[in-house]
This record gives structure tokens, sequence and C-alpha cells, in this order.
């Protein structure tokens, strides 16, 4: 008996071989199978390349006649940077396909299933559906939304703090923690922090798991003992004025964009310095976020626009940013109910204190009722720590939890 489950796990194995490095395509794998035997397999490596159908039937040949097709996502149906994958598999004579999950594309949605269907070919929908939908969330929001999907990740004591009143912070998390943290840095296309992260700690930003490391930590190495490669994750900084020094450590790692997103009242010779170093410098609208009363005057006060921000990152064509900011830049994107998903790391210990600095900080929610609702989906205990794992309510875009 042919066990399709099997199979598309297989599939799903082979679309991860390519984590991070697909964007703005989704992750996609393929087996072909005849007679219970794979005869053919492969994945989509980089967009603007063949498609995982394609090297899938190259490796299987003549041979595919009368096989089954695997497939983590729904073929294609238009003509994009390569042509469809639904006639290459009609032409191929592919006898049934087994597909994990449609894709929400308005170019596909269901067209290429119906152009199979249309040619004869028997096709089932879905299979690891959950499994599926989770492998291209990102994709899945980006493509609906225009807008990356974003990941909140904070690593905080068990009172919700991120450091003490003497502004000491490392290291509240341990080193699985830590290390489970620079999973998430390789999954996402990119990762964000604002101004107040590059001054005081000046880090390079990159994702120092090996190659190794990343495998072992996605795949089942008894369905594909193969190699992830680490994709370093483009840096995203929301600096208003331009205060980014020149000799930062971000500017150090290869093979990557570094973004600084100015207001428009940041000097010119300041933009003009970050480009002479690479930097990538776009100028956002600035919208007035909270009253500050700190003092006896009321201040209003303006940040950067995070929908502005997101939208101009959708046109650059990123399906996912890490958000790793501070307590300031993590409660601008919760104020605007800017994310999608929230990773957290609690440490054990308590700091206590109503002048530490909060996990999230702002202004805060004036009701319950107003804040957002999350769904929790995983916690595990990581060596004494607490990884929780959890999405927002409501969200448009996502495969997940039924928020279609």
């Amino acid at each position: 008996m042919v066990d399709d489950v099997a199979y598309m796990k297989r599939a799903i194995a082979l679309a991860k071989l390519a984590t991070g490095h697909t964007s703005p395509n989704p992750l996609v794998g393929a087996v072909v199978v005849k007679d219970n035997t794979i005869i053919g397999e492969g994945y989509h490596h980089k967009a603007g390349t063949a498609h995982a159908e394609v090297h899938a039937l190259n490796q299987a040949g003549d041979n595919a006649k009368g096989a089954t097709l695997y497939v983590t996502l729904e073929p294609c149906s238009h003509y994009g940077k390569t042509p469809p994958c639904a006639l290459r598999i009609i032409e191929a004579g592919i006898a049934k396909v087994v597909v994990g999950s449609t894709d929400p594309n308005p170019l596909v949605s269901g067209k290429g299933m119906d152009l199979l269907r249309e040619a004869g070919i028997e096709v089932v929908c879905p299979v690891c559906s959950e499994e599926c939908a989770e492998l291209n969330e990102h994709f899945f929001t980006y493509i609906q939304t225009g807008k990356p999907f974003v990941t909140i990740k904070s690593a905080m004591s068990l009172d919700g703090k991120i450091a003490t009143f003497t502004g000491q912070s490392q290291w509240i998390t341990n080193d699985s923690s830590r290390r489970d943290g620079h999973i998430l840095r390789a999954t996402h296309d990119a990762m964000l922090v604002g101004i107040g992260t590059i001054l005081a700690d000046n880090p390079q930003l990159n994702c120092r798991l090996t190659d190794t490391e990343l495998s072992e930590a996605l795949l089942d190495t008894s369905i594909l003992d193969e190699t992830i490669h680490v994709h370093q994750p483009d840096v995203i900084i929301l600096d208003s004025l331009g205060r980014t020094p020149t000799t930062s450590h971000v500017f150090e790692v290869d093979n990557r964009k570094v973004h600084i997103f100015v207001s428009k009242g940041c000097p010119k010779e300041r933009i003009q310095a970050l480009e002479q170093v690479g930097a990538l410098v776009t100028v956002v609208e600035s919208v007035a976020t909270r009253k500050s009363k700190s003092t006896d005057i009321v201040i209003d006060i303006k940040k950067l626009s995070i929908d502005d921000i997101l939208t101009k990152l959708g046109d650059f064509g990123y399906t996912s940013v890490l958000v790793e900011g501070g307590s300031a830049i993590i409660s601008s994107f919760v104020e605007t109910l800017n994310f999608d998903k929230v990773v957290t790391y609690i440490g054990n210990t308590i700091i206590g204190g109503t002048e530490a600095t909060p996990a999230v900080g702002g202004r805060g929610f004036e009701s319950l009722e107003s804040s957002p609702q999350l769904t929790f989906t995983k916690t595990n205990i990581l060596d004494n720590n607490i990884r929780i794992e959890a999405y927002r309510q409501g969200r448009r875009g996502a495969y997940v939890h039924g928020n279609r």
C-alpha cells in the first residue's frame, strides 16, 4: 500500500533544504513515485530557477509516465520567470498528483489543479496540509497582504523584564535559548532592530550556526540526511536621524544587505555617509504614536511609521522579518498590531522593580479588549528556560488557526 503521508513528508524535508534562499518565492519540494519506489525528487533552490516539480520530473525522465507526483504546494499554472509546472506535469504523463496545500497566489489559487484535472490526471489535496502551511506561512502572508510576515522575538525574565534597573541584560536566557534564536535568524529573510541596539551593543547581527547545526534543528534525519546551507538574514535598522556609526559591526558581514530607515528630518550628510559604506537608506513617514508626560509638559512623540516600513519591505520582496529590537521597537510593532507571531524565551530568573526595562515598552493599551489576543501553539523547556510560540489572532493572510 502506498503511504501518501510518508512521501509528502519527504517532499517537505526536501523543501526545507532551501530554507532562507527562495524569497520572494515559496519553499517547495517534490517527489515522483512509481511502483512504490522513488524515481525522482527535487526542490526549489532559488527564485528565478527551476521549480521543484521540474527537478523531480527531470530526474525521473521517461519513467515518469504513469507515476504519482507528490508536491508540497499546488503546481503553478502561469508563466512567470519559468514556464507553468502544471503543463510540464501533463507533458510528463503523470497519472496522479498529491498536493500538500493550495497556493493563495491569485495567479495560481486552484488553477494549477484545475489544469491537471482537465488533462485527466487524478488530483488529491490536501495531504499533510498543516505541515505544508507552516512551511510557507511567510509566503502565504506576504502573497495575500503585500507585506512580510513579522515574528517578534524576545528574551525576558519570568516577570517580563529584559534588563535590570541598572541596564544589565546579559544574559537573562541560556545558551540553548540563544542558539534557538539563531535558528529564527536563519529562517527569516531579514532581522530588524532599532538604533538603540546598534549604539548600545554594536552587534554583528548574523546567524552563528553551522550548516550541520541548522540541518539537525530543521530536518528529521530518518527522513532525509542532507545539509541546509545557512542563510545570513539581511539587516534592517530603524534610525530616524541616521545615527548608525559607519564603523558598525553590521557592515562587516558579507553577502547581505543592510537597510536603514530614516525620517525626513535625517541630515543629508548622514544619508550620504551611510550609503558610502554600503547601507541602503530609505526615507519613510513619521507618525505621532503617543503622548509622553515624563515632565510637566506633554510631548507629542513621533516615530517612524511601521506600516510604511512594512509596505516598503514588501515592495523590496521580503516575505519575512524577525524583530529583535529592544523594548521600544517591540512596542512599536505591538501597539500598531503589525506582527503575526511571537517567540518568547523566558530565563530562570526574576528581576523585579518598576524601573527595570519591560519586554514591551511604549504606552501600552488602554483596555484588555483593545490589546492583541494570542493563540498559543508551542511551549517547550530549553535547559531550564521556557520557549513559547504564539500567533496574533485575527490576522490576514494566514493559513493557521482558522485565521484565513
